[in-house]
């Protein structure tokens, strides 16, 4: 017997769970449910979305199905997902689309899977407010980060029998962020001979996934475009009603439909339980239960083909009755016998991430002031020259407005004002800089340290610059 933690979520969390369970029960899963709380209701009734006892059984069961949960949208609690991926490091994404009986679509057989870094990017939710009118967030792509789940998109499709992987990325724009993640990618397919590997910029990828769909085979991307190529994916297919998903770590996994909590329709006993036990068949197979999953993967798809549907796929039939049907479908003319679980077969391999990389021989050559000056009218009251720095450059959202001539754009309260040495600084030539700055009262936020190494310069231009 196999314990599990399940979270049930808020919504119609508790609904879909109850479908889960007891399809689980028909086809006898050898598993006991550890159930633990989750989400909005959790926070409200104790304070906390993710309680340390949530977490502690995720790590002592190593596997966990997890319903919807609630994230207040622009305040409140933090994404209860997000925490939990970030908690137990469960760097990888997995989000099959594949084209099931009985569900009629604009697109032909779908057989997508997204693989979606987990843990980086936009994700770190590293947000300042830098004057009342910019805020302004980091995107962090690390070496490290790119190694691991590169190397897991090239172990899952080796392990799973697929043959083309694609990198999708935005390095024509944002050359070292995913400049960074495509190089990572490149370098480790030199190891991956029998797998064809290509790249593609995320809006080319985009528009080739509506008119041709069927050239995609295995797509690894950052975070944030996983997560909204990964519903796109999931329309082809048929909505996200039919979307599981899992989250892997090294030692840990959660498993989880990528739908809401959809507060409008709980306890109408019309929610769709599709996704939610896909989540559930992917899990088993993740624990080595393949069989039993097959079982109900079968009884599910034949249900659909019948034309048993929920009211959201264009059927009449309640999360009871749909539940019921697939039950049915489990137990005609099938005699169950436990069955082992078994080692996965395949099993993928998890690689340590790269050493971090010294950085003695950078030369830092200038740097980057970000203020605040309000007179928009106006280029920025800044000294041309402060000790070994010069004023090289002014931007505004980007833009070049320094050295003249200054284009038509429009401007807020937010400059960057870049000053270079022809010299290489030290660190103790930055805070006399600062120094000199703050006593002339000009109101800075922060400042990027600017390098070079082997005379390549470690920073973007500016529009026009």
């Amino acid at each position: 017997m196999r314990r599990v933690t399940l979270i049930e979520g808020d919504g119609i969390g508790k609904e879909i769970c109850e479908s889960v369970i007891k399809i689980f029960e028909a086809a006898k899963v050898p598993i006991e449910w550890d159930k633990k709380p989750a989400g909005l209701e959790c926070y409200q009734k104790h304070g906390t979305p993710l309680p340390e006892e949530t977490l502690n059984s995720i790590k002592l069961n190593k596997v966990a199905l997890k319903g919807p949960t609630t994230t207040p949208i622009g305040t409140g609690h933090k994404s209860v997902n997000v925490t939990i991926r970030k908690s137990l490091e469960l760097f990888a994404n997995v989000r099959p689309a594949k084209t099931l009986p009985g569900i009629e679509t604009k697109f032909g057989n779908i057989d997508i899977v997204v693989i979606r870094e987990n843990i980086e990017d936009t994700y770190g939710a590293i947000e300042h407010m830098e004057t009342p009118d910019v805020a302004q967030t980091l995107r962090i792509i690390t070496r490290q980060g790119s190694f691991m789940i590169h190397s897991f998109a090239f172990q899952y499709a080796k392990t799973n029998n697929r043959k083309k992987l694609t990198c999708v990325h935005k390095a024509n724009i944002q050359k070292m962020s995913d400049g960074l993640f495509l190089n990572t990618f490149r370098e480790l397919s030199t190891q991956y001979p029998d797998i064809e590997t290509e790249d593609i910029i995320v809006d080319n990828l985009c528009m080739k996934l509506v008119t041709n769909p069927e050239k995609f085979d295995v797509l690894v991307l950052p975070n944030i475009f996983g997560d909204i190529v990964s519903d796109l994916c999931a329309g082809l297919v048929g909505g996200l009603g039919l979307a599981p998903s899992a989250n892997i770590g090294k030692n840990l996994a959660v498993f989880e439909a990528v739908h809401g909590s959809a507060p409008d329709i709980a306890g109408k006993n019309i929610a769709n339980p599709t996704a939610f036990i896909l989540s559930s068949t992917m899990m088993l197979k993740h624990i080595g239960m393949k069989d039993y999953a097959e079982r109900i993967e079968r009884a599910l798809e034949n249900t659909l083909k019948a034309g048993i549907k929920t009211k959201d796929l264009g059927g009449n039939y309640s999360t009871t009755e749909f539940t019921q049907a697939i039950i049915k479908e489990i137990n005609k003319n099938q005699t169950y016998i436990e069955l082992p679980a078994k080692k996965k077969e395949n099993e993928i391999k998890f690689f340590d991430p790269p050493a971090p990389t010294p950085s003695e021989d950078w030369q830092i050559i200038g740097i980057d002031l970000f203020i605040e000056w309000n007179n928009i009218e106006t280029l920025p009251e800044v000294p041309k020259k402060v000790e070994k720095l010069e004023l090289k450059m002014i931007s505004n959202r980007g833009t070049k407005i320094y050295p003249p001539p200054v284009p038509e754009i429009l401007m807020v309260n937010w400059y960057r004002c870049r000053y270079l040495s022809n010299q290489a600084l030290s660190h103790q030539d930055i805070l006399e800089f600062l120094k000199k700055i703050t006593e002339l009262q000009i109101k800075w936020m922060h400042i990027e340290i600017l390098r070079k190494h082997n005379d390549k310069e470690l920073f973007s231009k500016a529009q026009g610059e």
